[in-house]
């Protein structure tokens, strides 16, 4: 099993939502917090990327970041910010009357009559209550370059897109929900490939570990399972000991912890995505029983798993 896909499917609440955005100088757009993660693309021009900060928040302010074609941002928590053609340029609200169409996406255009730009701008919906820590582990904003050849593969997928908007043709709805459903991917995959061996940590290190790795995938293989510390250190080809402390060193939590909240993340899709009887989900997560399966989904998520199937449906 494909962990980084597995692990960002379990925080998956819809599909992402996109807007073709044109601005024409001088133009500012700003851009409130979402419930997920929020994305851009370049396709043409050249803008500024002004990551907004809450005034509560005592960390310091982002600095302004600039943009070319090709250029991705992904903003790991749906952060508030400004597109601008300049950093000093007002920026307005988006107001509904301006976006038009819908098919395959809603456009929207501002500004004026000078220099324009076209991106790609969006949001994917992701439950931010519970992030998997591969995520959580991300730089608030992963500002990536796919020009003189890096990415090829980030950088394939962003021309398909550019291609698709400009010249929609068949097909196109079905093709571009798509793309930007992989472009996730392609963004994590890319950033991840940037990061030098001495630089990498946490679940970075994790996903190349000898060790850990293994351990991982058996979990996200087969939640059901009766794993033990030691069968998993058996597969890591450690003692008990040295495996349990370097995976909780890279994981962020010990093996055990990781299982069991894999498990009800596990039971939480299968309750959003299938109408999978209970004694059935129980099964396919490792509980040999209904109740001690409610029990142990209700302690993590504080409610039952008939009442977040009823509440998440109602959503």
């Amino acid at each position: 099993m494909d962990i980084l896909t597995e692990a960002l499917a379990s925080m998956r609440t819809g599909h992402p939502a996109s807007v073709r955005t044109n601005g024409r100088a001088p133009w500012g757009l700003r851009l409130s917090p979402v419930a997920g993660a929020g994305f851009h693309v370049v396709l043409y021009g050249t803008c500024w990327l002004v990551p907004l900060r809450d005034p509560t928040d005592p960390t310091p302010p982002l600095k302004p970041i600039p943009l070319s074609p090709g250029d991705v941002v992904f903003l790991r928590d749906g952060r508030g910010h400004i597109l601008a053609d300049h950093p000093s340029t007002p920026a307005e609200e988006p107001k509904g009357e301006q976006f038009h169409g819908g098919s395959p996406i809603r456009s929207l255009t501002i500004g004026g009559d000078g220099p324009e730009t076209s991106l790609l701008c969006g949001n994917y919906h992701l439950d931010q209550g519970r992030p998997h820590p591969l995520v959580r582990q991300l730089p608030e904003v992963i500002h990536l370059s796919t020009r003189h050849g890096r990415h090829p593969e980030l950088s394939a997928a962003v021309q398909l897109l550019g291609s698709e908007l400009e010249n929609p043709r068949i097909g196109s709805d079905g093709i571009v929900p798509t793309l930007i459903d992989s472009l996730l991917l392609y963004i994590l995959r890319a950033w991840l490939d940037d990061q030098s061996p001495a630089a990498v940590q946490g679940w970075a290190a994790a996903l190349g570990d000898s060790a850990v790795a293994p351990a991982l995938s058996a979990i996200h293989d087969d939640p059901a399972a009766q794993w033990t510390v030691e069968s998993l250190a058996e597969r890591a080809g450690l003692s008990r000991a040295a495996f349990a402390r370097r995976f909780a060193t890279l994981v962020g939590e010990p093996p055990m912890a990781y299982l069991t909240r894999w498990r009800m993340t596990t039971a939480a899709r299968l309750l959003r995505e299938s109408d999978a009887p209970l004694t059935t989900v129980a099964a396919r997560t490792g509980y040999g029983s209904e109740f001690a399966f409610a029990k142990a989904f209700k302690r993590e998520y504080g409610l039952a798993p008939g009442g977040y199937r009823r509440q998440v449906g109602a959503a």
